[in-house]
């Protein structure tokens, strides 16, 4: 993902996790368990971490009998020079890259998609234990995955030098960011490179040198340069429609040792922002093929605000005046403009439109319907096909894919589908509290140590429950529950000292 990590509005599949780093370390004692936390949050919110018995003789099987074996007959496309990029730690790869030059000026894109499928028939252990999870969780201490480790980490993971069974979405971008001529098929693919987002971002926009892979050979390196262009064209095109340039702070934990813990903000760059444009071109691709063949599936929408009138009324505290109705080129005029007159205050004014949108949802998608479309990304043909191996939608799409591929009858009916994408909606409600719980909780733990000391923060909320703010290193956010009288508005900058913090309950509190 990572973005990438916004619901809301990312289509990339990165995710964070637990990162080990030695650099600067400023030891924070962990005095509270966050496993145990976390497991207890998970158990809150309706999921299952535990896996049935059955499974196991299922991976047994699957051990003995992996799907590259016993499905034949597929392109092999093993020769292309594949890569992924994901976050440094990921282990659940779900997409590799390839794209090439065309002589019509064109630039062809091949994103190939774990084939989760093949290894977890429907109606299986793992597939019923998948369907009631619907999605991987991760806390920061601990990803609790939707799919046995044994399959998402390694069998169906397309990790360096292996061979794997993939859905391939295939399609064109021309000069104006337009894709054209979707194609989708099944193939053997093998990942040749497994590379990070910080350090090829770092890369693509000059601030550093290739990262090894990519310095030890030229072809990948004219490889990601080419995806990067086919990238940036498809990016400013969705911006021309519309989409939101929406920039939350994003935090993960850094396990400096086995008790010592901080905090690190992960950014977006032009890796992420790779990946991010791929995958909503595939989703489009995916998307037009189902509604073309008049078949059923499941969409990820976020729908027109229903807030929008008080969106305006932000805009208008600011100078700006929106359309009366939601609009979202004007948003997105808005928040570039913001982006340029205040950068440090912009991660906030995201976050309060993010909110005032609403989250994301999935619904299913009736032959001959309009679908509402994804407001934040500007796209009408969205669904979720590219991260099998943590989101049951993409699974579920997958095998309708494949039925109409084979010229079979649906394995879904419309009902089922629409009880499966609520499902898929409410889980992923749930697994965003989690990790908001959890990223609250390691905060405090991060933070603990430091009562006593001051730090330079922004007041990023004031209500009947009090006043908020965000410090600025590290990026934490708690409450000002003692202040000299100061009258304090959000955007207003402040200097405050950390009086207590409450792990447990994931409470920060400042004195100013």
């Amino acid at each position: 993902m990572s973005h990438p990590n916004n619901s809301h509005f990312s289509a990339p599949n990165h995710h964070p996790s637990p990162v080990h780093n030695t650099a600067n370390p400023a030891p924070h004692p962990l005095h509270f368990n966050l496993q145990i936390a976390a497991r207890a949050s998970m158990l809150e919110h309706g999921f299952e971490p535990d896996f049935p018995s059955d499974a196991a003789a299922e991976l047994t099987a699957l051990r003995t009998n992996p799907a590259e074996k016993r499905v034949t007959g597929l392109k092999d496309l093993r020769n292309l020079l594949w890569s992924s990029i994901d976050n440094d730690t990921s282990r659940d790869l779900d997409q590799i890259e390839w794209a090439e030059q065309l002589a019509d000026g064109r630039i062809r894109v091949l994103v190939a998609v774990a084939d989760v499928d093949a290894s977890v028939p429907k109606g299986s252990a793992i597939d019923h234990h998948a369907g009631k999870e619907t999605t991987s969780v991760y806390t920061g201490v601990k990803v609790f995955p939707m799919l046995p480790t044994d399959l998402s980490e390694d069998l169906t993971s397309l990790n360096e030098n292996e061979d794997r069974l993939a859905m391939v979405y295939d399609y064109c971008v021309n000069a104006a960011g337009e894709v054209s001529d979707g194609k989708i098929s099944r193939a053997v693919v093998r990942n040749k490179a497994q590379l990070a987002y910080g350090s090829v971002g770092a890369w693509l926009e000059g601030k550093a040198e290739a990262p090894p892979k990519v310095a030890a050979s030229a072809e990948l390196a004219a490889q990601l340069k080419l995806q990067d262009a086919a990238a940036q064209l498809l990016r400013k095109e969705r911006y021309q429609n519309g989409a939101l340039d929406i920039e939350t702070i994003e935090t993960h934990p850094v396990l400096l040792a086995e008790d010592k813990m901080d905090i690190e903000t992960q950014e977006k760059n032009r890796a992420t922002e790779l990946i991010e444009e791929f995958m909503v071109g595939a989703n489009g691709v995916v998307a037009r093929t189902l509604s073309a063949a008049g078949l059923a599936s499941i969409r990820r929408i976020v729908r027109v605000p229903k807030r929008w009138d008080r969106i305006v009324e932000v805009a208008a505290q600011m100078g700006t005046k929106l359309p009366a109705d939601p609009d979202s080129k004007a948003l997105n005029e808005f928040l570039i403009n913001r982006r340029k007159a205040d950068p440090d205050h912009f991660p906030d004014l995201s976050l309060t439109i993010v909110k005032l949108m609403g989250p994301g949802e999935y619904v299913m998608d009736k032959p001959g319907s309009e679908a509402p479309g994804h407001f934040g990304l500007a796209v009408q043909d969205y669904t979720h096909s590219t991260a099998p191996n943590r989101r049951y939608a993409d699974l579920i799409t997958h095998r309708v894919l494949k039925a109409w591929m084979n010229t079979a009858n649906p394995p879904y009916s419309s009902g089922e589908l629409e009880a499966i994408a609520f499902n898929c909606t409410q889980k992923e409600d749930g697994a965003r509290k989690v990790e908001r719980e959890m990223q609250k909780r390691i905060a405090a733990v991060v933070l603990a140590p430091r009562v006593g000391q001051s730090f330079d923060g922004i007041v990023t909320g004031v209500n009947h429950y009090g006043t908020f703010v965000r410090i600025l290193q590290p990026h934490a956010e708690g409450m000002l529950v003692q202040n000299s009288g100061k009258a304090l508005d959000v955007g207003d900058r402040v200097h405050v000292k950390l009086i207590s913090t409450n792990p447990e309950q994931g409470f920060i509190d400042f004195a100013c």
